[in-house]
């Protein structure tokens, strides 16, 4: 199998804090997430990304990869070390991919340095089944009002999971009864899927609280208008004031994600300026730079 360099996928070094780890998994997850990206293999990368973040972020995975020394190049043939441990040096926590066409299992080099995707736990009682621990990806959209999911995992039929709204990353759904398979005949374990919420291209999810950008014309900006917003639950008009700034953030209490209490929605502003195609374009520019004395950059 092929060695995996996890922190050349995150794009990071591997000196890397866990705030760069996850900012740089943001960021690429935004990228390549198969719902908004254009991408040819998005699907591909995106599964990939889960996979090095799933590692990277918990301390005693990071560890674990890292005792394999720095050394070995991405794609270069892998064996684990004589020895090594397997689940035992790192404790496997994931397993299946979330989201929509989610597909289960992470690589063969996952699995042979963090063992097949069983937890720790003892099972149901005398004789019953091993739990198991799987990540689940979901969207910002999924996370607001709850969804349905389909996961499909080797060698059994697909389960439905019925996500509730308002959950926010690292919460656990427990599916009972959909865990390992009892060796002496006992009850299956359970399958706990611990939930990432990730960010879209027009949503960006902190707590629970929900970010988006609106795009304004100058003069939107500077004479306040009313202009619709989409939000995760529909769209609405927005005032915009008179006068307002690239960056400024107008904040909608109670609108982000549902729960006791709700988030907030906050809209950032970022004023877009047409460009001067034509010689009537550029006059009307001109008049604008005769008319106000302005200049930006004395402010």
């Amino acid at each position: 199998m092929e060695y995996k360099d996890y922190y050349k996928i995150l794009d990071v070094k591997r000196d890397a804090s866990e705030a760069e780890i996850k900012q740089s998994y943001r960021r690429l997850a935004r990228k390549y997430h198969p719902d908004v990206s254009k991408v040819a293999n998005a699907e591909d990368r995106f599964k990939e990304l889960g996979e090095a973040y799933e590692v990277l972020k918990d301390a005693q995975k990071r560890k674990s990869y890292d005792q394999l020394g720095a050394n070995w190049k991405s794609g270069e043939q892998f064996r684990p070390p004589p020895g090594w441990g397997g689940a035992g040096q790192g404790g496997f926590q994931g397993g299946f991919q979330g989201g929509p066409g989610a597909q289960g299992g992470f690589s063969d080099f996952f699995e042979s340095v963090f063992g097949g995707g069983r937890g720790p736990g003892a099972g149901r009682g005398q004789g019953g089944g091993q739990d198991q621990n799987a990540s689940f990806r979901i969207t910002v959209e999924d996370a607001f009002s709850g969804a349905e999911k389909t996961i499909r995992m080797s060698g059994r039929s697909p389960l439905q999971v019925k996500i509730p709204a308002g959950i926010t990353s690292g919460k656990k759904i427990r599916l009972a009864g959909q865990g390992e398979q009892s060796m002496r005949g006992g009850p299956r374990g359970d399958l706990y899927l611990e939930i990432t919420v990730t960010d879209t291209e027009r949503y960006q999810l902190k707590d629970k609280d929900v970010y988006t950008q609106l795009k304004l014309a100058p003069w939107e900006a500077a004479l306040g208008e009313k202009v619709s917003v989409q939000t995760p639950s529909g769209s609405i008009e927005l005032k915009i004031p008179a006068g307002s700034q690239s960056g400024r953030k107008m904040r909608l209490s109670g609108r982000g994600l549902p729960g006791k209490p709700a988030g907030d929605f906050y809209v950032e502003l970022s004023i877009v300026v047409p460009s001067a195609d034509s010689e009537e374009d550029k006059q009307q520019y001109q008049m604008m730079k005769q008319h106000f004395d302005f200049d930006p950059r004395s402010e």
